[in-house]
């Protein structure tokens, strides 16, 4: 080979090496979403901010002009996911909002792809020592008005039941159980502010008063009221549900029934956009964050870090701990958008 063919092969390589590193450069950056609008959807649970931060930036990431946080709760917040009205929901609890999701349209206006958050339990709560001194175990116990009577907290000689708002879903749930269990008469479901009914439980219990309450996980309560150290969840009698679920078994795989279905966090989007978007679709099908980071983040909220400001920061923490994972996602999303 001359010297000439063999610098014009050398150049050849080099050209077809740069064209190479540009594609890839190319292709790492790539904006699918560059001139498109998202407008996200969360409920009033301001400790559902931080999931939904972590969608929002990898959005961003992909060229989407992502709004702010809109809040709603579930119920019209996934009619208005079906309508067009909001974007995307990065908390869809499934199977708990089957019958939002049923009734606002189905798989026909809504996208719903993949499991964002895996393994969430709910269910009835009371102090441990109470638990202990009278031997309950059970919710239907509390059919007994002696009973009943020892988590009364305004006198009436009901038990009062720190509950769950209404729009949520589970407010469903518990209303159905106090008619299946026969606990109509015997307890009373109080609702509001979840916030300010699960603080007074709080200060209930750090008074050594008897508490009885419903929570979630992964939320920072669990990390409070710490089951089976200061709280025991209460067994029902048997499974049953409201709605499309009535036929469910609630049972756990220990044998353990604490009268709901373990849920999985799912990001919703609205069908439309989604088809039109398949770099965003993609990334709300893959996306995965574990209950034990969101509880984190919320006990570090619960602690005090509850700004708008502080919550971006806690994404921006998660996303560096999670870099190659979040990388990942972008980069399968960036290949669905070709």
């Amino acid at each position: 080979m001359t010297i000439l063919k063999k610098l014009t092969a050398g150049a050849a390589i080099a050209v077809t090496s740069s064209m190479l590193l540009a594609s890839t450069a190319f292709a790492d950056t790539m904006k699918p979403g560059e001139g498109v609008d998202v407008q996200p959807l969360k409920s009033s649970i301001a400790e559902e901010t931080f999931q939904t931060d972590i969608v929002m930036k990898a959005l961003e990431e992909l060229g989407y002009n992502v709004k702010d946080i809109q809040e709603i709760e579930y119920a019209t917040g996934i009619v208005a996911i079906a309508n067009g009205d909001g974007t995307f929901m990065a908390d869809y609890w499934d199977p708990l909002h089957a019958d939002f999701y049923k009734n606002a349209g189905g798989a026909d206006k809504i996208y719903r792809e993949g499991v964002y958050s895996p393994g969430a339990l709910q269910g009835y709560l009371i102090d441990k020592k109470t638990a202990e001194k009278y031997n309950i175990t059970n919710i239907e116990q509390l059919k007994d008005p002696k009973i009943a009577k020892i988590f009364d907290v305004n006198g009436d000689g009901k038990a009062d039941l720190a509950g769950c708002n209404p729009g949520w879903g589970c407010e469903k749930v518990i209303e159905h159980h106090l008619d299946a269990y026969g606990l109509r008469d015997t307890v009373t479901h109080n609702q509001g502010s979840y916030s300010a009914i699960i603080a007074d439980t709080i200060t209930r219990y750090k008074q050594g008063e008897p508490i009885l309450y419903y929570t979630w996980t992964p939320y920072w309560v669990s990390g409070v009221l710490v089951p089976g150290k200061d709280t025991v969840w209460l067994q029902v009698p048997f499974s049953s549900l409201p709605g499309e679920n009535k036929d469910a078994d609630t049972a756990l795989p220990d044998g353990s029934n604490y009268g709901f279905q373990v849920n999985n966090q799912r990001i919703i989007a609205n069908k439309k956009w989604a088809d039109e978007n398949p770099a965003a679709a993609k990334l709300f099908a893959i996306m995965q964050i574990s209950s034990n980071d969101i509880s984190a983040e919320n006990t570090l909220m619960r602690n005090g870090e509850k700004s708008a400001e502080d919550i971006g920061r806690h994404a921006d923490a998660w996303i560096k701990a999670n870099q190659s994972k979040f990388d990942g996602w972008l980069k399968e999303a960036r290949a669905a958008a070709k």
